[in-house]
């Protein structure tokens, strides 16, 4: 018997039901990635950039729940299906970042992965040891008080190799004058066991205080970025990324 056989009902019925169940079938899938979609920044997609409305509607604070959520993304391996193509063309003819990242230049902790970002989401400046000097500082203000982003993120990291350096009192020509930066949260670190890069959790503490360090000096250089944040308009927030784990932890 064929299978057509078995409906036991006309031809033109069997196909109309057959039309009948494709389209619910379509239906539930389109609303499932609606649902998807609605995961996110409130009317953000990730199949597209960030545009100005709905950047513009967020909070510091949002955006720092949507980072939470998209790290915990990453480290389920759940990270959303982002169309860069989409992304691109959405952004090319403007650009509406919600934050911006002052990050590390290791090659283990790009921020916009590990915090499931996409394209035109997040303007990201990395250095070794995420330290500031005044392009940094400019490149923050620009971003700020330019562009309209809402929050400005200052990332370290576990493990971190400038950290080490700084600790160890490396000397190797430009990167010598960089470590010098890192090297007042080496002093501002109390520690009861070896204060050498061999020692991790030492290595690991310093970097936590150069994040705060970093903010504080933000604050201090930059009249812009502290008037924006004294105003409400901004926030200036510290975080730490475990290199074992994935876990990026923020804290003010």
């Amino acid at each position: 018997m064929k299978a057509r056989d078995k409906c036991c009902v006309p031809e033109d019925v069997c196909d109309n039901r057959r039309r009948t169940l494709l389209k619910s079938a379509t239906g539930v899938a389109a609303m499932g990635l609606a649902g998807g979609l609605a995961l996110g920044m409130p009317g953000l997609s990730f199949a597209a950039a960030l545009g100005k409305l709905e950047r513009d509607r967020l909070t510091p604070d949002q955006i720092i729940e949507e980072f939470k959520r998209g790290n915990q993304r990453f480290r389920s391996g759940n990270m959303h299906p982002h169309d860069y193509l989409a992304q691109k063309r959405a952004s090319a003819a403007g650009q509406y970042p919600a934050a911006a990242i002052l990050s590390c230049i290791d090659s283990r902790a790009p921020a916009e992965i590990i915090l499931d970002s996409g394209i035109g989401y997040t303007f990201n400046a990395r250095v070794a040891g995420n330290i500031v000097n005044d392009d940094l500082l400019g490149s923050l203000e620009f971003a700020c008080a330019a562009a309209g982003a809402k929050l400005v993120v200052v990332m370290g990291h576990t493990a971190c190799g400038a950290i080490k350096g700084a600790i160890d009192g490396v000397r190797l020509g430009n990167l010598t004058g960089l470590l010098d930066k890192i090297r007042p949260a080496v002093a501002a670190t109390p520690c009861t066991g070896e204060r050498t890069g061999r020692n991790a959790a030492f290595v690991d503490a310093v970097a936590r205080t150069n994040v705060r360090l970093t903010i504080e000096e933000i604050r201090r250089r930059s009249e812009i970025l502290a008037g924006l944040e004294k105003a409400g308009k901004i926030k200036v927030v510290g975080s730490m990324y475990q290199l074992v784990g994935g876990r990026v932890d923020f804290f003010s």
